[in-house]
């Protein structure tokens, strides 16, 4: 049976003037707007002239709600639009020649998805809500028709999207030459660091993601993930109660993985 698409709020609308009349309006539709949006510090850059800022908020984006196991988008469907995590988390997986599931990301609240389509035009990954999420949607061509003319914005969204590939891209790196014990321990700082940025817990979280999903993202069987897990708390380094995870020993942690990753925060 085909999944229930995700729950939609508002559809994505044409270019609007920055500042539309009324008679513009449109009843029922969100329109939240960059310059008061919670997320602006992670959608674009600090220090952004307020011009930029106003350019942002002549766009109408529209937000959706995803219910747990729904997909954002497919692999294989057309690419239409970025969308930007407003809350919950999601993950993004491949599918492998044999036909089986490989978890490729991981994503959290400020965090830019969908970039995956911009090469081919369809979406190279599928994305999957791990809880119920909601994330904001702009349309692509829309987005692109904004940025002509106007360096700076454009400038602006190039940089957001290169550091997600940076980010993604260095800790895939990182994991390919560790042990399991050095990719788990990466892998819990990564979470560690991303949600410290966010205001939230560094050392008490509780993760969304189930331990096949983090086996299939290390390379490591869930065997190997649920050894490792125990191995940690042996030593005293965590504390686990199902996904609950109270890291006890973040100094200890961070010397198990391997220092090349507390060099460069994979925030």
């Amino acid at each position: 049976m085909a999944a229930t698409p995700p729950e939609i709020l508002a559809e994505p609308m044409p270019l609007l003037p920055a500042r539309p009349d009324a008679s513009q309006a449109t009843a029922g539709v969100a329109k939240p707007h960059c310059s008061h949006c919670h997320l602006r510090e992670w959608c674009l850059p600090s220090g952004m002239a307020n011009n930029g800022l106003d350019c942002m908020d002549s766009v109408v984006f529209s937000r959706r709600r995803i219910k747990t196991g729904q997909r954002l988008y497919r692999e294989g469907e057309p690419f239409k639009y970025l969308y930007e995590v407003r809350s919950g988390n999601l993950k993004s997986s491949l599918t492998t020649a044999e036909g089986m599931e490989r978890v490729s990301a991981f994503h959290m609240a400020g965090e830019l998805i969908g970039l995956d389509g911009i090469a081919e035009g369809q979406h190279a990954s599928s994305t999957t809500a791990l809880e119920d999420t909601e994330v904001c949607a702009v349309s692509f061509e829309f987005l692109t028709e904004l940025t002509t003319g106007n360096a700076p914005l454009r400038r602006t969204l190039m940089q957001q999207m290169s550091q997600e590939i940076v980010r993604e891209l260095r800790l895939l790196v990182l994991l390919g030459n560790m042990t399991a014990e050095e990719r788990l321990a990466t892998f819990l700082l990564n979470l560690s660091q991303r949600l410290a940025a966010r205001g939230y817990s560094a050392s008490d979280f509780h993760m969304r993601m189930t331990r096949a999903d983090i086996g299939s993202y290390l390379g490591l069987t869930l065997e190997t993930v649920s050894r490792t897990f125990s191995a940690f708390q042996k030593l005293r380094l965590l504390k686990v109660e199902q996904r609950h995870i109270r890291i006890t020993n973040l100094d200890r942690l961070t010397r198990i993985a391997d220092m090349r990753a507390h060099k460069h925060p994979l925030i």
